[in-house]
C-alpha cells in the first residue's frame, strides 16, 4: 500500500511539473524555434549590478557586448558595465562543439548566470537575438526577465535569404538598414539585392557614370497601377522617378549587414533585363538605338516593344570587356563569394536578328540562341571565377547547358533546382509560389494591390521546405536552403515594403532554421500574438494583422 502511495504522488508531481513546464513553454516566444529547449520555473533579472563577461582582448566579443548593451540601455535606460565583478553576469564565451557549426549556440539561463556559448561570433549573435525576444520590445520601466532555459540550437539550412529589388522602386540607405535590422532579428543570413534591371540601374560606377546619371532615371507615368505615384493625375504625364547608391553607400551598407551576420550578395543583371544599362550606353545592345530608360508603360512589353533593347549584344566583345569593367567594381565594393548575374527572361529575338550575335554562334558552333545564352553566361563564370568568385544565376541559366562551377536559384518553381542538384550543381530554392512575398497574403478582395499570380499565405510560407521529395538523402546535400523575394512593381514605400515582410519573414525564419519535427504552425502563430505582433505595433512596424490577437 505504500508502494502504490508513493508512485501516485510520483505520478503527481510529474503531472504537476509537465503542466507547469508547458505553461513555461507556453510563454517562449522566440522564433524561429531553437532546435532544443527546456524551460524552468524562474527568471533571471538584468539589472544595474548585471555584467557582461568575455575574454578582453577579444574584440568581436566586446562588439557583441556593445550591441546587447546598447539594446537594454534603450528599453530600460540601464548601463551594464563588462569584465566586472558582480553576482550577476552575461558570460559570452567560445568553445569547440562540432554539432553546433559555425551559427549554432548553447544558452544557459539560472538565476546568477545567463552563460551563452557558441564556435564563432555567428552563433553568439544568434543567442543574442533569442535573448532579445525574451525582453520587452520598447522603453520600459518592468524588470527585464529571461526565463531560466536551456537551449541548444542550430540552423537546418546554411542559406536563409532574402532578395530585394530596388530598380523598380529605390529605398533608401534608412530603409535598406531597417530591413537588414528584421531579417537579423529572425537569424537570417543572406541579404539578395537586385541593383539593376529594365527601369533602373542603382549602383555608382565610376568608370561608366552614365550608367547612373542616365541608367537610374525614367520619366514614370502617372495612373500606372504598376509604379503609381499619384493615380489622380493623366496617365500620360509623366515625372522623373529614379536614386541610386554611391560606392561609399553600398560599401556602408555591407558592413552594417556583416556586423549582423548578414551576406549582402549584389545582382547585376545580364543578358537580359538590362533596359537602363542600354539606355546608358546603347552601343552594348543589338541594335545600338538610342532608347529611354523603359518605365511602366513597357512592364512585360518584350515582343510588344520591339523598339527597346533588353538584351546586351552576345556577339559583340566589347559587351563582355563592359561588364568584366562593371564587374571589377563591383567585386571592389562586395566582398561575397558569389555575384549574381541574374540570366532570367531573356527575349531572344534580338539575337535571332543580331548579325553579330548569328556569326557568334557559327563561329562558336552553338546550334541555338538558348545555346548562345549558356556561352554569355559561361563566359563571365570564367571571368568571376578568375577573380575568385562564384556565379549564381535564376533557373534560366540551366538553358543550353550549365555553367560548370555555377549555382542555380530556383524561381520557376522547384524543377530547374531540382535539375541542377541532380546535376551536382548547389541550389538555392526561391519558388515564386510561395516565397515572392510581393504577391497577396490573403483574400485579393481585402488587401493592398499586388501581384496576383498566386496566394502566399502566412501557413503556405511557414510550411515550406527546400527538400524536395524529387531528391534523393544524397542529393539534398546541393540543396544550400531557401529565399523569399519582394518584387517592388507594386511596393513604392518603406511602410508597404515592412507590410508585405510582416509576418512572412518569421514563418519562413523557422521554415529555414527549425527542425521539422519541432514545426507547429499553431504555436507559431500563439508566439506571434505573445510577443511580436506586439512589438511591431509598438515600434510603428507596419504588418498584416489577419491574426493578431487572436483568441486562444
Amino acid at each position: 500500500m505504500l508502494f502504490k502511495t508513493k508512485s501516485y504522488f510520483l505520478l503527481a508531481l510529474t503531472a504537476i511539473l509537465l503542466l507547469q513546464l508547458g505553461i513555461a513553454k507556453a510563454q517562449t516566444n522566440i522564433i524561429p524555434k531553437p532546435a532544443n529547449i527546456a524551460l524552468g520555473n524562474g527568471s533571471f533579472i538584468i539589472n544595474k549590478q548585471t555584467s557582461f563577461s568575455y575574454p578582453k582582448k577579444n574584440e568581436s566579443l566586446k562588439t557583441l557586448a556593445d550591441y546587447f548593451s546598447n539594446h537594454i540601455q534603450k528599453i530600460s535606460g540601464m548601463s551594464l558595465a563588462s569584465n566586472q565583478k558582480s553576482a550577476q553576469k552575461i558570460e559570452f564565451k567560445l568553445v569547440d562543439i562540432a554539432a553546433l557549426g559555425r551559427e549554432g549556440y548553447r544558452l544557459n539561463v539560472s538565476k546568477d548566470l545567463i552563460l551563452l556559448e557558441a564556435n564563432a561570433k555567428e552563433g553568439l549573435f544568434y543567442g543574442v537575438q533569442s535573448l532579445m525576444q525574451c525582453l520587452p520590445a520598447i522603453r520600459t520601466n518592468e524588470a527585464l526577465k529571461v526565463p531560466f532555459m536551456e537551449v541548444t540550437d542550430y540552423p537546418r539550412f546554411s542559406w536563409r535569404g532574402m532578395m530585394l529589388d530596388v530598380s523598380r522602386h529605390f529605398f533608401s540607405v534608412e530603409t535598406i538598414k531597417e530591413t537588414i535590422d528584421l531579417l537579423a532579428s529572425y537569424k537570417m543570413n543572406v541579404f539578395h539585392w537586385h541593383l539593376v534591371d529594365n527601369e533602373g540601374w542603382r549602383l555608382e560606377i565610376k568608370k561608366y557614370p552614365k550608367l547612373t546619371s542616365v541608367g537610374a532615371w525614367r520619366d514614370e507615368v502617372y495612373g500606372s497601377r504598376w509604379y503609381s505615384k499619384d493615380s489622380t493625375l493623366n496617365f500620360n504625364d509623366t515625372y522623373k522617378y529614379g536614386g541610386y547608391y554611391t560606392q561609399e553607400q553600398a560599401k556602408d551598407v555591407v558592413a552594417y549587414a556583416k556586423a549582423r551576420n548578414i551576406t549582402v550578395i549584389p545582382e547585376i543583371e545580364m543578358p537580359g533585363h538590362s533596359g537602363a544599362a542600354l539606355a546608358a550606353y546603347p552601343q552594348f545592345s543589338c541594335t545600338g538605338i538610342p532608347q529611354a530608360v523603359p518605365n511602366s508603360s513597357v512592364v512585360g512589353g518584350f515582343k510588344g516593344h520591339r523598339g527597346i533593347n533588353f538584351e546586351y549584344c552576345a556577339g559583340n566583345d566589347s559587351t563582355f570587356l563592359f561588364l568584366q569593367d562593371v564587374m571589377k567594381e563591383v567585386m571592389q565594393i562586395f566582398p561575397s563569394e558569389y555575384i549574381h548575374v541574374g540570366g532570367d527572361e531573356v527575349e531572344k529575338f534580338r539575337w535571332e536578328e543580331c548579325p553579330k550575335c548569328q556569326a557568334r554562334m557559327k563561329a562558336e558552333h552553338l546550334k541555338d540562341t538558348p545555346d548562345l545564352q549558356s556561352y554569355f553566361i559561361k563566359r563571365m563564370e570564367n571571368f568571376l571565377i578568375a577573380n575568385h568568385k562564384k556565379l549564381l544565376g535564376w533557373d534560366e541559366i540551366l538553358e543550353g547547358g550549365l555553367a560548370p562551377s555555377a549555382t542555380v536559384m530556383s524561381w520557376r518553381g522547384e524543377k530547374g533546382g531540382i535539375e541542377a542538384a541532380k546535376q551536382g550543381h548547389d541550389v538555392v530554392m526561391s519558388p515564386s509560389n510561395p516565397l515572392y512575398f510581393n504577391r497577396y497574403q490573403a483574400d485579393p478582395k481585402t488587401e493592398p494591390f499586388a501581384a496576383g499570380f498566386s496566394v502566399n499565405s502566412l501557413d503556405k510560407v511557414y510550411g515550406y521546405d527546400p527538400y524536395s521529395k524529387a531528391l534523393t538523402a544524397e542529393q539534398h546535400k546541393f540543396i544550400k536552403g531557401g529565399q523569399f523575394a519582394i518584387w517592388t512593381e507594386n511596393i513604392a514605400t518603406p511602410e508597404y515594403l515592412e507590410y508585405m515582410l510582416l509576418p512572412r519573414l518569421p514563418a519562413i525564419a523557422e521554415a529555414l532554421w527549425t527542425p521539422v519535427s519541432e514545426k507547429n504552425y499553431d504555436d507559431f502563430v500563439k508566439r506571434l500574438n505573445q510577443w511580436h505582433f506586439n512589438s511591431w505595433a509598438e515600434r510603428g512596424i507596419s504588418f498584416y494583422q489577419g491574426l493578431y490577437k487572436k483568441k486562444y
